[in-house]
């Protein structure tokens, strides 16, 4: 989705970072009290009995007393592990990114070779956490990805949404998206369906453990080259080698812990003598042949691939899901944000997801009768939900007080909004609207 912002505003991030820095350096510079102004400033406040606070005290203290109330603290582990997994565990935890509590903020320190992305560089100084993207009519622009799981039945009920930055591919948050839905509406999938963006190794091997089958297509390299691809080769489990059609054998030739793949390799007397080496290789010292560590969980996705049950579920996705954004762009908006920054733009989303769930519960329901989810109405008549106005702005550069009390008020009532539908999300599943109740 466009962002609201233009690409003219779009400046060298050393440059913005520098002027920010400078510019909050000079001010907290200039607020700095004097010595003389510091003893007049205790006098008249031992004068004063009762002084008003100012409204970002009010905000951030009010923000405070509602997390206290609101937000308890985090579930320990389960008191019967052992204190060794619980320690693994919650290191694990604690170093992995999680896209939903970051509120599809991206790890920038995170760095894969010598890829260096854009966003590195230049930042919008209208919108800095929009990036660039490329656009279908051509041309870039700045934008936000949206990011639906959607249930798999004919009423195709929106369990969880998140925006991210353009730059952001969306294989990087499904996992969370799909286990923070499955366990939120305790669902138990049986399979997950996507494209070939989805059909990453990480998210395979992911779904696969959890016993949740991945249909997703896989990119097929073999036909790149019109040498032997790698299917071409018979691969022995028993004695981990590879056989070529011309029944020679590749064996074991080392490991690459980095790229997390082994390397066979034939002997370059037997290549070189070989009768087809010319449709195999081009190289004097044997042909190579790589497999990956979770080499057997992508033969098993391979091996859904010609199932009725996997075309079924293909031609699903292309009917029931990809209209969901068709729907939401022509008729709710979402081809342009109308907010800025991140959390801002993810309350947009998931009010607007809301509003697709509430049409399905509508359609099923009736819509003489309409019906209004319990809990709904106090978001937002009663003040829970409150309108997005301006936070003050600090002069010292502090932002973090004022954002975070912010996205609390604003964001978690969004949410708040969105989940109040899921005890209605299997209504739909019934052919009955007496069994809504």
């Amino acid at each position: 989705m466009q962002a609201n912002a233009a690409l003219s505003s779009l400046k060298p991030r050393f440059a913005v970072e520098a002027h920010l820095e400078q510019l909050f350096a000079l001010t907290s510079a200039e607020e700095r009290p004097s010595e003389s102004d510091g003893l007049r400033e205790d006098k008249s406040r031992s004068d004063t009995v009762l002084q008003r606070p100012t409204e970002p005290e009010l905000l951030a203290e009010q923000s405070a007393s509602v997390e206290q109330e609101e937000s308890p603290l985090p579930r320990s582990l389960h008191p019967a592990l052992d204190a060794q997994i619980q320690e693994e565990l919650t290191q694990v935890n604690r170093e992995r990114h999680d896209w939903i509590e970051r509120t599809g903020e991206p790890n920038r320190e995170v760095t894969r070779g010598h890829y260096q992305r854009l966003a590195d560089f230049r930042v919008s100084t209208t919108d800095p956490d929009a990036t660039l993207m490329q656009g279908k009519g051509g041309g870039s622009r700045l934008g936000y990805h949206t990011h639906y799981v959607v249930d798999g039945g004919k009423a195709r009920i929106i369990l969880a949404a998140l925006v991210t930055p353009s730059e952001v591919m969306e294989n990087q948050p499904v996992l969370d998206l799909v286990f923070r839905a499955r366990a939120r509406w305790k669902l138990h999938p049986r399979q997950f369906t996507g494209d070939t963006t989805y059909g990453t190794a990480e998210n395979i091997v992911a779904l696969e453990e959890q016993h949740i089958r991945a249909y997703v297509p896989l990119p097929d390299f073999d036909h790149r080259t019109p040498l032997y691809g790698k299917h071409a080769f018979r691969y022995d489990p028993e004695h981990d080698v590879y056989i070529c059609p011309n029944e020679a054998v590749l064996p074991l030739h080392t490991y690459a812990y980095t790229e997390r793949e082994k390397r066979y390799q034939a002997a370059a007397a037997t290549c070189n003598a070989c009768p087809l080496k010319s449709r195999c290789t081009t190289s004097d010292q044997g042909r190579v042949l790589k497999r990956g560590f979770d080499e057997e969980y992508l033969d098993r996705v391979r091996a859904y691939h010609p199932t009725e049950e996997y075309h079924k579920a293909m031609r699903k996705r292309s009917v029931w899901v990809e209209p969901l954004f068709a729907e939401g762009k022509d008729w709710h908006g979402m081809r342009r944000f109308r907010l800025r920054r991140l959390w801002r733009v993810n309350s947009e989303a998931l009010l607007r997801a809301s509003g697709q769930n509430l049409k399905r519960l509508l359609k099923k329901r009736g819509w003489g009768r309409r019906p209004w989810p319990e809990g709904a109405e106090q978001a937002l008549l009663f003040g829970n939900f409150r309108p997005l106005g301006k936070v003050p702005c600090p002069t010292d550069g502090s932002f973090e007080p004022q954002r975070a009390a912010s996205t609390f008020l604003y964001l978690n009532s969004a949410k708040e909004f969105f989940n109040t539908l899921g005890p209605y999300r299997q209504c739909c599943a019934h052919k009955s609207p007496k069994r809504c109740r």
